[in-house]
């Protein structure tokens, strides 16, 4: 029925591509580590290093509790390199992964429309969703640690509107301050998750209107021209997405250390 959203579909292709990025994404830092030297870097050393100082950095900044950061710090570093990879698989031609994967299991030459294969995880919202919510768990974890059970129950009924002696308008505002509490924690997810989402889906679907484009071109005209702005354009904006990738990619991080940085503090 049209309409109606089936929350019972899942996306394997997703899933799959998430997997293997963070494995490669894991397997890169593990590199890293295990073949750093004291002397002179490389440049793949030299790259980690500079990556790695940069996020500690941003850590310290906002985290200010330096037993949480041994954990918050590799979290944030982990998070960046994931999505970043996750985000470059728009990169890549946007027909090239479904093609090989209707070659590999015999679609091809029977029913290609049928060949899904999302190859950009970060553009599909429940990926999305599913690590704003992840970083929601871990300020929830951080708020029962740092404030314990009782002191954060406190704080939900008594923050932001703070509290009253007289019981009636304390039991009002505790309402009004759970239900703010509530919406916030609400929107900061959605949004966290929503942000990345709506960048990299709108970025995927300008890489389609330039394929789009170059296809119209080089049946509706002859000579090379318009086949030859077509790759031009592709390239260009695969240029500029680079720096959206890695933008999008420090943006969610950094939000992720904000959040968890809210959690340690007092209201």
């Amino acid at each position: 029925m049209k309409g109606v959203i089936d929350f019972g579909v899942v996306n394997y292709d997703s899933i799959f591509w998430a997997l293997v990025l963070g494995v490669v994404g894991c397997w890169l830092l593990y590199r890293a580590a295990r073949t750093a030297t004291s002397g002179v870097p490389g440049r793949f050393q030299a790259a980690v290093e500079f990556l790695v100082e940069m996020v500690d950095n941003q850590a310290k900044g906002i985290v200010h509790n330096a037993h949480s950061r041994k954990m918050v710090a590799p979290l944030a570093l982990a998070v960046f390199v994931w999505i970043f990879l996750l985000n470059a698989m728009d990169l890549l031609p946007v027909d090239l992964i479904p093609k090989v994967w209707a070659w590999i299991f015999g679609v091809a030459g029977h029913d290609e429309h049928h060949a899904y294969m999302r190859s950009v995880p970060t553009a599909d919202l429940s990926t999305t969703l599913g690590m704003s919510i992840g970083v929601l768990l871990v300020c929830l974890f951080y708020n029962v640690k740092i404030k314990g059970v009782g002191g954060w129950a406190h704080e939900l009924v008594s923050a932001p509107f703070g509290t009253s002696k007289n019981p009636l308008f304390a039991l009002l505002l505790g309402i009004a301050n759970f239900a703010m509490q509530m919406i916030e924690f609400l929107a900061k997810t959605v949004s966290h998750g929503m942000r990345l989402f709506g960048n990299m889906y709108a970025g995927e679907l300008v890489f389609m209107l330039i394929a789009l484009m170059g296809g119209a071109a080089a049946a509706s005209l002859s000579g090379v021209l318009l086949p030859v702005g077509h790759v031009l354009a592709g390239t260009v904006w695969a240029i500029f997405h680079i720096l959206i990738i890695t933008l999008q990619a420090f943006i969610f991080m950094m939000l992720a250390l904000v959040y968890i940085g809210q959690a340690h503090d007092a209201h």
